[in-house]
């Protein structure tokens, strides 16, 4: 347990020192939250209500799809995987920490949104506390299991990027946390349910619990999705 907590301490303080790490968990995020929140609210004063959620689910959708597949890439696609097999390390080590140390970042980072929002562009709380906060950890961990599939299938950083920007792309668009979905043709709204971060926008906003079994059922899978590639790559 001590070599577990070991190994999540020092991956988490690796991340703190990685430069596509600063930029696409902490950086780029924090400055799309405050120079869009200030568009949001100017153009549209009602934005205030959604304002919190939308930028936690750009947060997550950023952090996890374009931070973290280079990042896991890196172990496995380099020496660290020779390492850990040369040791007898199970290789879902490296999964299992850079989840972790990602989950850490990109929560405190949602963090800083829930906080400063209602201070600086009065953003309202969500009605439901609880039920705002397990919405958003469920959604975290399910797109941070993507982030964990493309950067154990996809070995180049150029692909990574490209396949995260597939997915980051339309789960930003067509959520509903830059213009409200039912501005879409209807079947670009039922297209919009393919991404989690649609799901997991409207639960913590229509703080419904019927999304939470949803998001825990996609965050099973792709547990499953993991574990066989990490079972084919023995």
């Amino acid at each position: 347990m001590k070599a577990f907590l070991y190994g999540v301490g020092l991956q988490f303080k690796m991340d703190i020192r990685s430069k596509t790490m600063l930029i696409t968990c902490y950086l780029v995020p924090l400055v799309f939250f405050f120079f869009m929140s200030g568009i949001f609210t100017s153009i549209d004063p009602s934005a205030v209500n959604t304002l919190i959620p939308s930028m936690s689910v750009f947060v997550i959708t950023m952090s996890a799809l374009i931070g973290l597949p280079p990042s896991l890439g890196e172990v496995y696609s380099g020496e660290v995987k020779k390492v850990y097999k040369a040791n007898g390390v199970p290789l879902s080590l490296g999964v299992i920490t850079q989840f972790i140390s990602s989950f850490i970042h990109t929560l405190i980072v949602c963090l800083i949104v829930f906080v400063v929002a209602p201070f600086v562009f009065k953003a309202k709380l969500p009605a439901n506390l609880p039920l705002y906060f397990c919405s958003l950890v469920a959604l975290l961990c399910v797109t941070l299991a993507i982030g964990c599939i493309i950067g154990l299938l996809v070995k180049t950083q150029a692909k990574q990027t490209m396949v995260a920007m597939i997915i980051f792309l339309p789960s930003v668009m067509l959520s509903g946390i830059m213009f409200p979905a039912t501005m879409l043709p209807d079947f670009m709204q039922y297209l919009a349910y393919i991404f989690p971060a649609t799901i997991g926008f409207q639960a913590m906003t229509d703080l419904a619990i019927w999304h939470l079994p949803v998001l825990a059922i996609l965050f099973a899978a792709f547990c499953a999705v993991i574990a066989l590639i990490l079972t084919k790559s023995k």
